[in-house]
């Protein structure tokens, strides 16, 4: 398990899986905090990142901090792995907020956005990722058989 404190509006976390070739990188760059699934074994860049979604809007989530009367937050983001080496959670203050599955190459998490239409050769699930609670349970029940 990796953790960041961080202020929204610029955050980065990068970690590998215990297997290769599996990363999963946290980054925030001041519009929008995305969760990506990445195999660092493809030699560009571009064709590393599998998937992408959507954590979080910075201005809704000030928004909602100023509406709350939070001070200015600090957050803390963490990646935890399961023990396979195949799936990653990535919590916000301690709440799951995202999950990929290499094995089933697929990716949930709370906004379900974005979505892309199927297209022919597709190995990674992206018209949906919409958030499942059964595979957090799954997830985290196996961390502790």
């Amino acid at each position: 398990m990796q953790s960041l404190s961080f202020t929204p509006g610029l955050a980065f976390l990068s970690v590998n899986s215990p297997i290769v070739p599996w990363t999963v990188v946290f980054e925030d760059e001041g519009i929008a905090g995305y969760f990506y699934a990445c195999d660092r074994s493809q030699e560009k860049h571009e064709h590393s990142i599998l998937d992408a979604m959507l954590i979080y809007n910075v201005a809704a989530l000030a928004k909602s901090d100023a509406q709350l009367q939070r001070p200015e937050p600090e957050r803390i983001a963490t990646v935890d792995w399961s023990r396979d080496g195949l799936q990653a959670v990535l919590y916000l203050d301690g709440t799951a907020q995202a999950l990929y599955d290499f094995q089933a190459r697929c990716g949930y998490c709370r906004m379900d956005f974005p979505n892309f239409m199927a297209e022919q050769g597709d190995t990674w699930r992206k018209s949906t990722h919409a958030w499942s609670e059964e595979a957090l349970q799954r997830f985290e029940s196996a961390l502790y058989v």
